[in-house]
């Protein structure tokens, strides 16, 4: 979970078949694979050695980012992602997926429509993306019940160990690693490496730990399955869980997960908890400041695979989060929850990666110790060296107390092919401002001109025919210096003259410059320089030509190398030859000079997005055009002056409704993690209910000494619930992020003796706990009722019958999955579906609300006109409101997509992706409003949109919304 940093590599290379090949590495002892057959067909495709992975046969570094394809339940949408990931100069993604969404009931295992894995990996190829594949069982995640189905509540045994009854259900699961086949590298997919267990660190509560023989059984499963790429950890903590050489159980890959700011804000973000800050607080926390400071300082270990958690975190929808977290899963993350690319974390992380997808001779330098005084002038600067033998070395520099914000002047000694030399050579000194680091390079390859040293950073280099080119940038108001091996001449051939010398210095050319918002190339022989700020390199591309067709392929070498430069703005996707057209497909927030650098040389028209551009060439040989933005004028619908209809969605409080189809609370709990408080269990797992509102309904008869009845509910963090008597309103408790369960006595009315009555209980669960500690079995913690007592009875006097959402197990909307459906009324009915049969329904508004304690359900359709091109993030907007409590669920088109509780927060903007809203058609919006206090609630929602973006991709296919049909049952 989180940021998987594999940074202590076990890393090996099979050779000849039937050797024990043993050495130690970061501690543990290294051994080969023993299966020959499977070895053989990973030694293919995928191996590697104490430095990195090799990727048929090129050693390559994996830069990857977390994504989940259940977080955005529309497949065509996928593409973008990768693509944007892509943008980033990284190469892989990797992604969990969720049991409890794949196997909602026992041994009924579905991964179709929006769950269908096929498109994602597709989307994956397409875009030239290696896919980490971590299917859990368990994930944690931030998901219901860390991934587990609710039905394992039942399973009579500790979850994660080797107890029967679990391996038994996980056996079911196995079935995922057949499917994936097909999508391995060894067949043509993009899958390279297969996590087995999930942060497997540590264990409780008397379990063994760890056990060799559990994890040995899980990794066995996937191998039968045919599994063949190698097995990778992700140990919670550097502990050396599982490495290769510690005995039975071992992966071949080890990795570990980092937190280096502990748990204020994940790494490449953070959940963030009801009643949280916000998410745009923990973007703020670890932004682009951060991700220089971290990310160098990863790299300064000599990292050769890192994935970062989230790169795009996604919505929570359709019940789907765990109970420490709302619905927004935004995280923080480098792209937005609506996919934007308006975070400056996400151009911070393209520099980074672009610049170690050119740089090949990092995964050979050795990385050596952190050093104050040793590279530096002064102590406050401290410096990781990586040493290359002979191919290049690498100088991270980051302030000695990392959370300085300070600036520091400081010169640099380092070793170099022409001797240690004190840098800056010419003038002026360096200078490292405020949350910041720094990579400087020495004796750095480009296409065979070795760069001596370079205090700006890297972006990327390319050869273009006889001339190479080179990216550098620098932070505002800093100055730089390069050398380059050679006497050359130096000439600026674009921008001023002026804060640009050189000098020859002994076999080398020397230029030092001040960093400038203006462009500046500076050609040194056949080398052309560009200078760049930071804040300008942003806007520049680095898309990959593919020898054919339109795909880019995976990063090699070679077709890294044959890539050219785009600067243009907001993203460039793909670029792409056919005969002497040069395609580039792009999006734009703005009227953007597009710039083309090395343009192929058969290389004759430029079109963007299938359009050709009247382009123009300077004398550098740089193609130029200008794509004009002019936003769509945009009509949103105003929610509140639609026909609304209204349901009261709890007629359970009527004496005359039916609820004999409802089960009937009479079992004894399999649940092994909190024994029974009451004579049969209420707990909703029991009987198949594991998702969204519980109803439960008790009778008894009256003997009049009935005053007070107590009642212990639990739905896990933030969750809320109510009673009533009949039609009378008892009491509510709505609900604070701190309580998991709640316990309260309400007054009961004088009742009549000899009279039946019944009890009402709504619950709001959260979700599911999860645990990443074994033995905790916390997703166990059951939901509903766990004790009640009722003044002058005994509790066997009161019989109970509950539900929740239709058909529990057997669930009835296979489209949206197991979780997307709750207990109320019209939930059950199906009401929340497009196109309900409401004309029969009272006229009324969520915004008019109703004044006492309740819950009505909404109903409305409004269309859409988005005109075809425009990728326009769209909203639901709350006003925030803290008085009275109420709570909220989200319908769009049949999804549940919001889950909004007014006295707890912090979430009052909830983005809905197009393809689950309709952009050219009519949709269907539906509202449950529970009002908790006698007050009563009404709400105040609008639509909203942000900057339209020009966009280059294709046309978005709806994910299945399939509407309304009559529904059995209760």
């Amino acid at each position: 979970m989180r940021l998987l940093s594999v940074c202590a590599i076990a890393l090996l290379t099979a050779q000849a078949a039937g050797a024990s090949i043993k050495h130690k590495l970061n501690g543990f002892t290294i051994t080969e694979h023993s299966d020959p057959v499977q070895r053989d067909l990973m030694q293919k495709h995928v191996t590697w050695d104490e430095k990195s992975l090799f990727i048929n046969g090129e050693r390559i570094m994996i830069f990857s980012g977390e994504v989940h394809l259940f977080r955005l339940p529309v497949p065509s949408l996928w593409i973008d992602l990768f693509q944007k990931i892509k943008a980033l100069g990284f190469n892989t993604a990797s992604v969990y997926f969720d049991w409890a969404l794949l196997e909602g009931k026992p041994g009924d295992y579905r991964a179709d429509g929006i769950f269908s894995p096929e498109p994602f990996f597709d989307a994956a190829k397409e875009a030239g993306i290696y896919i980490i594949v971590r299917p859990g069982p368990y994930i944690n995640a931030e998901v219901s019940g860390g991934g587990f189905p609710g039905w394992l509540q039942r399973v009579n045994g500790t979850l994660r160990t080797p107890d029967k009854a679990y391996l038994e259900a996980t056996d079911k699961y196995e079935i995922v690693g057949r499917e994936l086949l097909v999508t391995h590298i060894t067949n043509g997919g993009p899958v390279i490496l297969y996590q087995p267990e999930n942060e497997y660190s540590q264990a409780c509560c008397g379990v063994k730990f760890p056990d060799g023989e559990y994890f040995q059984y899980v990794i066995d499963q996937a191998r039968k399955a045919g599994i063949v790429v190698p097995m990778i950890s992700n140990d919670a903590f550097a502990g050396g869980h599982n490495a290769p050489g510690t005995g039975i159980g071992e992966v071949d890959i080890y990795g570990h997960d980092s937190y280096p700011l502990q748990f204020d804000c994940f790494q490449a973000g953070a959940y963030d908890p009801w009643g949280g800050p916000g998410l745009a607080a923990c973007a703020a926390l670890v932004n682009h400041e951060f991700e220089r400071v971290f990310y160098k300082n990863d790299l300064s270990f000599g990292v050769a695979i890192l994935n970062l958690y989230m790169m795009f975190g996604g919505t929570n929808w359709g019940n789907l989060g765990h109970p420490g977290g709302y619905t927004s899963y935004d995280y923080g993350s480098p792209l937005t929850e609506s996919r934007n690319i308006t975070r400056e974390k996400y151009s911070e992380l393209k520099l980074i990666g672009n610049f170690m997808k050119s740089s090949p001779s990092y995964l050979l330098a050795t990385p050596g110790n952190l050093t104050t005084g040793v590279y530096t002038d002064t102590a406050a600067v401290a410096v990781t060296p990586l040493i290359g033998d002979g191919t290049g070395s690498y100088f991270v520099v980051r302030h000695t107390d990392y959370r300085s914000q300070q600036s520091v002047s400081y010169r640099l000694r380092l070793p170099t092919s022409a001797g240690t030399l004190t840098v800056p050579q010419l003038d002026g000194t360096l200078t490292l401002s405020g949350r910041d680091s720094k990579v400087h390079v020495v004796d750095y390859n480009v296409s065979g001109i070795n760069v001596l040293y370079s205090t700006a950073e890297v972006f990327t280099w390319k050869k273009f025919g006889n001339t190479k080119t080179l990216l550098l940038y620098g932070g505002p108001e800093e100055h730089h210096e390069l050398a380059v091996s050679g006497r050359s001449d130096v000439k600026v051939i674009e921008g001023p003259q002026s804060g640009i010398a050189s000098k020859q210095i002994g076999k080398a050319t020397v230029i030092g410059w001040d960093v400038s918002s203006t462009r500046r190339i500076v050609q040194v022989g056949d080398l052309r320089v560009f200078l760049l700020d930071r804040n300008s390199a942003y806007d520049y591309w680095v898309p990959q030509l593919p020898a054919e067709g339109t795909s880019p392929g995976y990063s090699t070498q070679k077709n890294i190398a044959s890539s050219i430069i785009v600067k243009a703005g907001y993203i460039v996707r793909t670029a792409y030859l056919k005969g002497s057209d040069l395609h580039l497909t792009a999006d734009f927030n703005a009227t953007t000079t597009v710039e083309v650098i090395g343009a192929p040389s058969n290389a004759k028209n430029l079109f963007i997005n299938g359009k050709k551009t009247n382009k123009s060439v300077d004398k550098n040989g740089i193609w130029s055009t200008e794509v004009k933005y002019d936003a769509p004028k945009i009509a949103l619908p105003t929610l509140k002056d639609l026909d609304w209809k209204y349901l009261d969605t709890l007629p359970e409080l009527q004496s005359s409704y039916d609820d004999s189809t409802w089960p009937a609370a009479d079992l004894k709990t399999k649940n092994t993690y909190r024994p029974l408080d009451t004579p049969t269990s209420l707990y909703s797992s029991d009987y198949g209910f594991h998702t969204g509102y519980l109803v439960y309904r008790g009778q008894f008869v009256a003997n009049g000494d009935e005053s007070e009845f107590f009642i212990q509910t639990q739905g896990g963090s933030a969750f809320g619930s109510a009673v009533w008597l009949n039609g009378t309103h008892l009491g509510s408790w709505a609900g604070l992020n701190k309580y998991k369960d709640y316990n309260a006595t309400y007054k009961m009315p004088k009742l009549e003796p000899g009279k039946s009555y019944v009890i009402i209980v709504v619950v709001d669960t959260m979700g599911l706990d999860e645990d990443w500690t074994v033995g905790t079995d916390e997703m166990k913690n059951p939901r509903g009722i766990l004790n009640y007592k009722l003044s002058g009875h005994d509790a066997v006097d009161v019989t109970w019958k509950l539900t929740g959402n239709l058909g529990g197990e057997d669930y009835v909307d296979k489209t949206r999955g197991p979780l997307n459906e709750g207990g109320l009324y019209a939930e059950r009915q199906g009401y929340h579906l497009p196109q309900p049969p409401s004309k029969g329904w009272k006229s009324g508004s969520p915004f008019d609300g109703f004044s006492k304690p309740g819950i009505g359900f909404y109903s409305a359709a409004f269309d859409l006109d988005i005109p075809r091109g425009w990728d326009v993030p769209l909203y639901f907007n709350f006003a925030n409101s803290t008085a009275p409590a109420y709570r909220v669920q989200l319908y769009v088109n049949g999804y549940q997509y919001g889950k909004y509780i007014s006295n707890i927060g912090p979430q009052t903007s909830y983005p809905v992706p197009e393809g689950i809203l309709n952009y050219r058609g009519t949709n269907w919006i539906a509202v449950s409003l529970w009002a908790m206090e006698s007050e009563g609630a009404k709400l105040d929602i609008e639509m909203a949109k942000t900057t339209p973006v020009l966009t280059g991709m294709d046309e978005i296919k709806a994910a299945e919304q399939p509407k309304y049909q009559a529904r059995g049952g209760y």
